[in-house]
C-alpha cells in the first residue's frame, strides 16, 4: 500500500522547497526515485533535498560524470541515469552498493533503473516544463519510515 501526495509549485523556489522539506524527513538507506520530462525541475528539487539533508555544498547536475556526492548529516549519493544505456552500467556505477548503504540515494531519470529499485524507494514525478506549473507527486509505501 503507498500513499501519495501532490504539491502544486509555480517557481523553482517552490520545488526546492518542497525537496527540502522532503529531505528532512529522510534517513539512513532512503531512495528516492525522481521521474519527469527534460526540464521539468528534477536537479531543482535534488537540490532542496540535499539542502535538507544538510549539505553546505549546493547540488548540480551529474548528467556528464553519472554521479555526485554530497556530505550533510549523511552521505548524499546524486545520480543521473540520463546518459546511461543499460542496467548493467548502472549496477556498475555501485548503485546497488548505493542504495544499501548508511547514506541517501538520489536517482534522476529513475524509469532507466525501475528493475533496481528496492519497494521502500520513495517516488517523486514531477509534470510540468517551461512556464508550466509544476505538479509535484510524492509516493510512499506505506512501511517507509519516516525519520
Amino acid at each position: 500500500m503507498t500513499t501519495s501526495s501532490t504539491i502544486a509549485s509555480t517557481r523553482p523556489e517552490q520545488t526546492e522547497a518542497a525537496g527540502e522539506r522532503l529531505g528532512a524527513t529522510l534517513g539512513a538507506g532512503d531512495v528516492v526515485a525522481l521521474t519527469g520530462e527534460l526540464g521539468a525541475g528534477k536537479t531543482c528539487f535534488v537540490q532542496g533535498v540535499v539542502r535538507g539533508l544538510g549539505a553546505a555544498t549546493r547540488a548540480t547536475s551529474p548528467t556528464f560524470v553519472l554521479v555526485n556526492e554530497y556530505r550533510g548529516r549523511l552521505a548524499v549519493h546524486h545520480v543521473d541515469a540520463y546518459r546511461t544505456t543499460s542496467l548493467t552500467e548502472l549496477a556498475d556505477l555501485g548503485l546497488d552498493e548505493m542504495m544499501d548503504g548508511a547514506g541517501v540515494t538520489l536517482i534522476e531519470w529513475a524509469d532507466k533503473a525501475a528493475p533496481l529499485l528496492p519497494s521502500r524507494t520513495i517516488h517523486v514525478h514531477i509534470d510540468g516544463v517551461g512556464d508550466e506549473p509544476r505538479a509535484i507527486t510524492i509516493t510512499r509505501s506505506v512501511s517507509t519510515p519516516r525519520h
